[in-house]
């Protein structure tokens, strides 16, 4: 096998080992940035729910308080508030979700499902669990979901909660008697789930990836042209003509040529030896004939 070929053998084989290592590493990082896109987006929208939760608390609930003395109001319910809220941003973005999923609520639509009770089951059997992150695929796609326990904190939630005697009757009219009762001080009855769709960002990684390696490949491939013409002029060429001009001189050819170089480089060195080890033999020929 020639030298070139065995060059480039070796040349092709750390390409293609640095090209995947070098497409494992982004494209795992892309991934990792995309989720974690996915994740601080997720967050984002927590905290709107908590500032939604909070305004009502402070600010709405106050202003009703007399009205509520005759009617039951949903509006006053920080949950109320923060589902409405976000059930406006779904109208024109349905793959955005966020839902108070709870195990015995009050409003039959904040009824956790069974991948809900799920999370709120890790909650409840883990105290120290203030966050759980994960992904299920959806109808839309492929969704990451952030949750948060709610946690009986404050005994004005148990007014409402506790029994059916102590709740208001006009909640109890409009929400029936089955359901929303029996809460706990500190018990964690449900979880705040957002979920966010991942299908954009992934692709936006996936597009980059598909740029990375579209322009690693190109370095890869300038780069291996360059060292092959390098290699040609600076060895194989030189190499080549150094051995046609020795296979004549040991033909008996003494005038094929000379042995020169104008490098100063291993393959000069080895063409002035060459050429003195020429100069040698015609000595020796010119004694023995003489």
């Amino acid at each position: 096998m020639k030298l070139i070929w065995k060059f480039n053998l070796v040349l092709l084989s750390i390409f293609a080992l640095g090209f995947v290592i070098a497409g494992y590493v982004s494209y795992d990082a892309l991934r990792r940035n995309a989720r974690e896109e996915t994740v601080q987006n997720a967050r984002l929208m927590m905290e709107a729910a908590l500032a939604s939760r909070n305004y009502t608390t402070t600010q709405v609930k106050p202003l009703l308080e007399v009205q509520m003395r005759y009617n039951f109001l949903p509006q006053s319910v920080p949950a109320y508030a923060a589902t409405e809220m976000f059930n406006d941003v779904r109208k024109n973005h349905p793959e955005f979700t966020y839902k108070e999923a709870t195990l015995n609520p009050s409003n039959p639509r904040n009824r956790a499902t069974d991948w809900e009770t799920d999370i709120v089951n890790r909650f409840r059997g883990s105290d120290d669990t203030k966050e759980i992150i994960g992904e299920r695929d959806t109808p839309l796609g492929r969704s990451l979901y952030l949750a948060h326990p709610i946690q009986v904190k404050s005994p004005a939630c148990l007014d409402c909660h506790s029994t059916v005697q102590v709740a208001p009757k006009y909640m109890v009219a409009l929400y029936g008697p089955a359901n929303g009762f029996g809460w706990k001080m500190n018990e964690i009855i449900g979880a705040q789930v957002v979920s966010v769709p991942m299908d954009v960002p992934i692709a936006r990684a996936h597009q980059t990836f598909a740029k990375v390696m579209a322009s690693l490949g190109a370095v890869f491939l300038a780069i291996f042209v360059l060292l092959n013409v390098t290699l040609y002029t600076t060895v194989i060429r030189r190499v080549t003509r150094l051995a046609a001009l020795a296979d004549q001189v040991s033909l008996g050819n003494l005038d094929a040529g000379e042995f020169r170089s104008r490098t100063r480089d291993e393959i000069g060195v080895l063409t002035e030896a060459m050429g003195r080890m020429k100069t040698s033999l015609v000595q020796a020929m010119k004694m023995l004939e003489g």
